[in-house]
C-alpha cells in the first residue's frame, strides 16, 4: 500500500478554517517534513459516525496535501482494551475507504520511549512520584476558581523521584500507591496544568505486551510524544481536547522536540436520536436492548454497514456538514438523504409486496404466465432491464385497496381500475372475505389484455399504478423496518431511570411473509434493492441465510431533510 496522496484532477472545495491553518503553516515553512496526521482510536469499542467524522478530517487533510495519514492505537490502559477492538477498527476504517496503508502503528510499541521521556523530565526536575491517594489528589488540585495547594511530595530531590520511579516500573509498588506527576503550576487557571498524572501503577496483563510493563502514561502524556516519534505535522482533535493543548505544548516544549507537532481542534458531531457516548452504547448492547455492536439502530460503523449504509453515503454526510468549530447536533435525516443520494442511480428497483393482498385474475387461464421486461432503475439505464414473471394470481399491497375508498384514494377500489407497475391495467370486481372476521382475504378482477405497458394501446389512462408479483414466483422472505432508537439524544440521567423509559418501542418491526418478484441471480448478503414506493434495502448479512431472505430497511423513500434544509 503508498500513502494517501492528492488527486489533481479533483475538483475544488471551499478552503475551510483548518484547511487555512494547515496552508498558512505550510507557507512559513513551519515543517521540513511532508504533512502528516493521525486518528488515535483506543481498541476499547466500536467506532461510531462521530468518528468517521474525525477519521475523514484527518484523511483528508493528509490527502489534500499529499501527506500521510496514520493510524495509532492507543493501548495504553490494559484494564479495556482487546485484540477485538482492533480487528474491528481497522476494518471499518478500510470500509470507509480511508486506509492509512502501511502506517498502522501501537501507542504500546513506543513503551521505552516514554518512559525514557519521562526519566528526562524528572531529571530536569519537571517531574515527581507523589504518594497521593486518587480522592486526596482531587482535594488538592482546587476549583475553576480556587488554586490548587502543592502536594507534599512536589519538592522530592531528581534523584529520589527517579529511584521512585524506577522501583515503580520494576513492579515494587502495588496499584494506586504512587503516580508520576508533571510539576508545573497549581495555580494555573487550566487545571490541566495543574502538576498532571503522567503515569499509573496498573498490574494487568496487557493485549499485546503481556506482563512486560506494570507502569502506563496518560494519554496527554503519551500522545505528543507519540505524535514526535511518528513524524505527525498536526494533531487534529475534536473540540473537548482544546483546554488540553498547553499540556501537549508544555511536554513536547520541555523534550526540547524540533519542529513539533501542533495540536489543532475541530468540533465534535452529534446526530438526533442516537448515542455515540462509549459508555451509552456499551449498556444498551450488555443490557441486550439491541442486537449487539452492529443493530443497525447504532450508529456504530458496523451498525450502519449492517443496515446498508454505504462508505460513501458516510463521506458525502461529512462533507455536507463541513469543519464546524464547536459541538454541532446534526439532524439524522441528513445522513439518510445522503444515503438516498448515494443509492438511488446504484441500485436496481425491484417490486416487492410487504403485507399481501391476493388478486385472482379470473380472465386468465390458470397455471399460464408471461415474462414481462422492465428496467432496473428508472435513471441509470446502464443497470439495464430484467423479465418479471406474471400471472393469473398476483399479490398487491394491502393497502393499496379499499372497498369503500377514502377522500382522495387513488388505487384499486370494488368496481375500479388501476395499473399495474409495467403490465396491465385490471379492474376488481368481486370481494371475498372471512366469514366469520369479515377480513378481506382474496380480489376477483379482470385484466385488459390490450393495456400492457409499452404497447401500442396502453395509452389509456387510470388513477394509480401499484407493485405486484406474481403468486407463482414469489419469493418469501422477511423485512426489519428501523425508526429512531432513542426518544431523545439521552440516556437515564436519573437515579431509579432506566433505558425502557428512553428507548422508542417501536425502533424496530418486524414484517413476516413479505412477497419479492424472484431474482435473476442468487442475491448475496450486503446487497441492496430499492423496493418500489417503500424505500431502500438490504440484505441482513447477519440474519440472511440460504434457507431465510431477510432485509434490512435503509431509509423510506420520503426524504424529510430538504423539507427541512428548505430544498
Amino acid at each position: 500500500m503508498t500513502d494517501v496522496n492528492v488527486n489533481e484532477n479533483e475538483s475544488a472545495v471551499p478552503e475551510n478554517y483548518m484547511d487555512r491553518l494547515i496552508r498558512e503553516d505550510i507557507e512559513e515553512g513551519v515543517f521540513s517534513r511532508e504533512i502528516c496526521t493521525r486518528f488515535p482510536p483506543e481498541p476499547n469499542g466500536y467506532l461510531h459516525i462521530g468518528s468517521a467524522f474525525a477519521i475523514h478530517t484527518n484523511y483528508e487533510i493528509a490527502r489534500k496535501n499529499g501527506g500521510r495519514f496514520h493510524l495509532r492505537f492507543d493501548d495504553t490502559n490494559p484494564l479495556k482494551e482487546d485484540m477485538e477492538y482492533v480487528k474491528a477498527i481497522t476494518q471499518d476504517i478500510e470500509w470507509l475507504g480511508c486506509s492509512p496503508g502501511e502506517h498502522v502503528y501501537y501507542g504500546s510499541d513506543y513503551s521505552e520511549e516514554i518512559c525514557r521521556s519521562a526519566e528526562v523530565l524528572i531529571q530536569k526536575g519537571k517531574a515527581y512520584v507523589c504518594d497521593l491517594k486518587a480522592e486526596e489528589m482531587t482535594a488538592y488540585r482546587g476549583t475553576l476558581t480556587e488554586p490548587g495547594t502543592d502536594s507534599p511530595y512536589r519538592d522530592r530531590s531528581p534523584e529520589e523521584n527517579l529511584r521512585l520511579f524506577r522501583a515503580m516500573r520494576n513492579g515494587e509498588y502495588p496499584n494506586g500507591a504512587k503516580v508520576l506527576r508533571a510539576r508545573i503550576d497549581m495555580a494555573s487557571p487550566n487545571i490541566n496544568l495543574r502538576d498532571p498524572v503522567l503515569y499509573r501503577i496498573i498490574h494487568a496483563e496487557h493485549y499485546r505486551t503481556g506482563n512486560a510493563w506494570c507502569i502506563y502514561p496518560m494519554y496527554d502524556f503519551a500522545h505528543p510524544i507519540q505524535d514526535a516519534l511518528e513524524g505527525v505535522t498536526h494533531s487534529l482533535c475534536s473540540i473537548e481536547f482544546k483546554d488540553h493543548r498547553p499540556l501537549y505544548e508544555w511536554v513536547l516544549n520541555e523534550l526540547d522536540i524540533p519542529e513539533a507537532p501542533r495540536q489543532r481542534e475541530f468540533g465534535r458531531v452529534n446526530l438526533t436520536g442516537v448515542v455515540t457516548s462509549k459508555r451509552y452504547l456499551r449498556a444498551l448492547v450488555d443490557g441486550n436492548y439491541v442486537d449487539g455492536w452492529d443493530d443497525p439502530r447504532l450508529p456504530t460503523l458496523r451498525g450502519l454497514r449492517r443496515r446498508g449504509f454505504t462508505p460513501e453515503s458516510i463521506k458525502d454526510f461529512v462533507q455536507e456538514i463541513g469543519m464546524v468549530r464547536n459541538t454541532a447536533m446534526v439532524d439524522y435525516s441528513l445522513l439518510e438523504h445522503c444515503v438516498r443520494q448515494d443509492l438511488k442511480a446504484k441500485v436496481p428497483a425491484i417490486m416487492a409486496v410487504l403485507n399481501p393482498l391476493k388478486v385472482v385474475l379470473t380472465n386468465i387461464e390458470a397455471g399460464t404466465s408471461e415474462w414481462l421486461k422492465m428496467d432496473n432503475n428508472s435513471e441509470n439505464a446502464e443497470l439495464g432491464t430484467r423479465d418479471v414473471p406474471f400471472s393469473g394470481t398476483l399479490y398487491i399491497e394491502r393497502e393499496d385497496f379499499m372497498e369503500v375508498p377514502a377522500k382522495g384514494f387513488r388505487r384499486l377500489v370494488l368496481g375500479g381500475e388501476v395499473r399495474l407497475k409495467g403490465a396491465y391495467i385490471i379492474r376488481c370486481n368481486e370481494v371475498i372475505k372471512d366469514e366469520a372476521t369479515g377480513e378481506i382475504m382474496e380480489l376477483r378482477c379482470t385484466y385488459d389484455p390490450d393495456t400492457k405497458s409499452g404497447g401500442p394501446l396502453s395509452g389509456r389512462k387510470v388513477k394509480g399504478t401499484v407493485q405486484w408479483v406474481s403468486a407463482a414466483h414469489a419469493l418469501k422472505c422477511e423485512v426489519y423496518l428501523y425508526e429512531q432508537l432513542l426518544n431523545d439524544n439521552n440516556g437515564p440521567k436519573e437515579e431509579g431511570e432506566t433505558w425502557e423509559q428512553y428507548i422508542n418501542p417501536h425502533s424496530v418491526t418486524l414484517l413476516k411473509d413479505c412477497l419479492l418478484e424472484p431474482f435473476e441471480n442468487t442475491p448475496q448478503p450486503g446487497d441492496k434493492f430499492q423496493f418500489l414506493r417503500h424505500g431502500y434495502f438490504c440484505i441482513d448479512s447477519k440474519r440472511s441465510s440460504e434457507q431465510k431472505l431477510v432485509f434490512n430497511r435503509i431509509v423510506p423513500l420520503k426524504d424529510t431533510w430538504k423539507g427541512k434544509a428548505g430544498k
